[in-house]
């Protein structure tokens, strides 16, 4: 992920291009739709678990949000997302280099956290992925306040399997739509957009 996130940064340096929005702008439309549906209120304390470029950061400021932080592990990714951050004009959102798998103490609290392909890229870690997925559930309950809300994005996982991996400790409120495509006869979608809430 660090040289990716080289790459884009020399991009971001060269042309002020920041990068791959992971799942599409769509993806970023549907989570700030159902925050303001639900009216989340705007001084929600938010965190974008590996915020990459943290464009997803920019376009909730950019909706009135205003307790906003973006962590990745990645020292390249932050850095691209403060450069990106800085062209913003977006001082206020917090980013902070951290391993979600070993949160920091002051990673805590949270009201909202918000999953774009983090989920999915653990998922595929050739070293204990099953293991790894755990750690981000006890993670996950660790930042998150009791009855905060969890939106994950995946394009890895069906939602009958988010829902088995998030069982413990969460409880799904809704699907969001996405968008669906027909093969063979059979209708399915290439993204799997969840919201949960997190037990007492």
């Amino acid at each position: 992920w660090d040289a990716a996130y080289e790459r884009e940064l020399q991009t971001f340096r060269d042309i002020g291009d920041a990068g791959e929005i992971w799942f599409g702008e769509e993806s970023m439309v549907r989570i700030i739709r159902w925050l303001e549906k639900q009216k989340v209120p705007l001084d929600s304390s938010v965190l974008d678990i590996g915020t990459g470029n943290g464009v997803l950061l920019i376009e909730l400021a950019k909706s009135g949000y205003t307790n906003l932080t973006g962590i990745d592990y990645s020292p390249s990714a932050i850095q691209l997302s403060e450069k990106v951050r800085e062209k913003e004009g977006m001082p206020n959102i917090k980013l902070k280099v951290e391993d979600f798998l070993a949160p920091s103490a002051e990673l805590s609290g949270f009201e909202i956290c918000i999953d774009k392909g983090t989920f999915d890229a653990i998922s595929l870690n050739p070293d204990n992925a099953v293991g790894k997925r755990k750690q981000y559930v006890g993670s996950l309950c660790s930042v998150l306040k009791p009855e905060g809300f969890f939106l994950i994005t995946s394009c890895n996982w069906t939602k009958e399997e988010l829902l088995n991996e998030f069982r413990e400790g969460f409880e799904i409120l809704e699907e969001l739509p996405t968008p669906k495509f027909c093969f063979g006869g059979r209708i399915g979608n290439s993204v799997t957009a969840l919201v949960f809430q997190r037990k007492k």
